[in-house]
């Protein structure tokens, strides 16, 4: 059987009278890309950022490796093995490629505010910060500043920043937003070699992607899950049609 690695169980986040997450129950299986879809408002974002800590919910439980998380913070979150990425790049334009994974791998760390031990003494960071570079293909520019590379390089560093955490899951959301043809294909192609190791939970608008990552989706509309399953039930479910994807012959009308 597959191994369940993260669960929510009826998730609800509300801001005042709005239910951005209503009674989200939901299993992410180890080694699987678990992919989000819905509308916007659908409650994606909200959700992933429950996930994450970012935010409190305002009743339900989640559930990492068996292990009750609902009330813990980023830090705690990130420590524990999971990782996550935001819509708009999060790098520190003005460092390196380098020095970018090492605040990320050293962020990781109980002993990360210890200001007064030497960084070079960290072999465990800078071996971190060095494989998440080789893993994300930017080890030839380790060294170049951030802020001056482009958009989708970018992107990668970010997802190399998270992946200098070792996590086990990664919380991806649109990690496509606002590239070109070939920027998407070269992330896109990172992101099936990270699933073949990792644990992927995606947000993400470009169906062709999805559908040729995901394992599972599930849909989302007005906050609450409208569908689960396969590729291909998804694809074929009429309900999902109706919610977010559309019918061909409303767009021929």
């Amino acid at each position: 059987m597959s191994e369940i690695i993260l669960r929510t169980e009826h998730l609800c986040k509300n801001f005042g009278g709005l239910k951005a997450t209503d009674d989200v129950s939901l299993e992410f299986e180890r080694g699987k890309v678990h992919a989000i879809l819905g509308p916007n408002g659908a409650g994606k974002t909200t959700l992933i950022n429950l996930l994450s800590g970012e935010l409190l919910p305002s009743s339900g439980r989640i559930q990492f490796k068996g292990y009750d998380i609902t009330d813990a913070r980023p830090e705690k979150v990130s420590r524990i093995g999971i990782g996550r990425s935001f819509q708009k790049t999060n790098i520190l334009p003005g460092f390196s490629c380098l020095q970018n994974c090492w605040i990320g791998a050293q962020s990781c760390l109980i002993t990360s505010m210890r200001f007064f031990r030497p960084a070079k003494h960290l072999r465990m960071v800078h071996r971190r910060a060095d494989h998440a570079l080789q893993l994300c293909g930017l080890s030839s520019k380790r060294n170049q500043i951030a802020g001056t590379m482009s958009y989708g390089e970018q992107r990668q560093l970010e997802i190399a920043m998270m992946l200098a955490t070792e996590p086990e899951l990664l919380l991806l959301d649109e990690p496509l937003a606002g590239m070109g043809t070939e920027e998407s294909q070269q992330v896109t192609a990172l992101l099936k070699e990270l699933a073949k190791e990792q644990t992927l939970i995606l947000i993400e608008h470009d169906m062709d992607a999805v559908f040729s990552l995901a394992d599972r989706i599930t849909v989302m509309v007005d906050g609450a899950e409208l569908e689960t399953g396969s590729v291909d039930q998804i694809r074929n479910s009429q309900a999902v049609q109706d919610a977010y994807l559309g019918h061909d012959e409303e767009e021929a009308a």
